[in-house]
């Protein structure tokens, strides 16, 4: 932490000054906001409790969605909050409890991600191998080397970001305190911190776009000697986690893999990789799948029996 900063709470801006735009925002987060939850929860609670999704693939989304809930919170209730409030205030502990939280989960949800495809390589290309490959234990520590990737990242950048004394102005043209912004409240020069904040988010990026595509590659040459059904429920497969992934990955690198600079438009592109991306996963990753649907619906009908009896 900054001790000889002269800055001790942060004022956001928000969206909009107008108190009756701030109140549909508000409303509008919030239904947005509930819809992540139960839509994220409810994969989460489906794939634990469905006997059928024991596949190493059906782990990997329960851990996505659960990152997507830890995700989105870092931001969404305090962005819903605030549009009731005249003054958007956070104190400079919040503020890097934010970060250091915003940066964790998203670090980790890229290397779930990136999993979920080398999963999808095994499965596809390696299918008499799979098994093996893709062990419980494997799975285990794939699953936490994940969890501990992004918890490096978070600590690299949070370290970073906190070590400049802050002067202010303590305005945030923002929603949240993330590096960029808070960057600006610097009264030091910043251009190796900044240097080293886009090479560690940027490094991150690279490499797991990387393995992303080069998995995907394989995945189509291989998909030349699939029978036309294997073909279809790869492709359609493939193409739902696509679909996450540029969801991302295409804003995030937008933000974080150039100069550190503020842009105007960063605060609606924010919005597509805290919000956007965990409304839309449920729907175009899980319950477009025929398992997910049919163990959802084992799950509805016991819980239906139940409040019979």
């Amino acid at each position: 932490m900054a001790a000889t900063s002269n800055v001790t709470e942060i004022i956001f801006l928000g969206f909009s000054q107008n108190q009756g735009a701030q109140k549909v925002i508000s409303v509008l987060f919030l239904l947005l906001y509930v819809a992540i939850l139960l839509g994220n929860g409810l994969i989460v609670v489906t794939i634990m409790a469905g006997k059928g999704l024991t596949s190493p693939m059906y782990l990997f989304l329960s851990y996505l969605s659960f990152a997507e809930i830890c995700y989105c919170s870092v931001t969404a209730p305090k962005l819903i909050l605030d549009s009731f409030m005249e003054r958007k205030v956070i104190s400079l502990k919040g503020c890097i409890t934010q970060i250091f939280f915003l940066h964790f989960f998203g670090g980790t949800e890229i290397f779930l991600l990136t999993l979920m495809a080398y999963d999808r390589y095994v499965a596809i290309c390696k299918p008499l191998h799979y098994t093996v490959v893709m062990n419980q234990r494997a799975c285990g520590l794939l699953v936490g080397a994940a969890w501990g990737g992004g918890l490096l990242h978070s600590v690299g950048q949070t370290v970073l970001i906190f070590q400049l004394p802050l002067c202010g102005p303590k305005v945030l043209d923002h929603y949240f305190c993330d590096v960029h912004p808070v960057l600006k409240l610097a009264c030091s020069d910043t251009f190796l911190i900044s240097v080293l904040i886009i090479t560690n988010g940027g490094s991150i990026s690279v490499v797991s776009f990387t393995g992303l595509l080069a998995s995907y590659v394989v995945i189509l040459r291989s998909l030349r000697t699939q029978t036309s059904e294997g073909r279809r429920k790869a492709l359609s497969t493939c193409a739902s986690h696509l679909a996450v992934v540029a969801l991302f990955f295409v804003p995030c690198s937008f933000v974080y893999m150039r100069p550190c600079v503020t842009l105007p438009a960063d605060k609606i592109v924010a919005v597509f990789y805290t919000v956007v991306t965990p409304l839309l996963n449920p729907v175009i990753y899980s319950f477009r799948n025929a398992e997910v649907q049919n163990a959802l619906r084992r799950l509805m009908g016991r819980k239906g029996s139940w409040e019979e009896k």
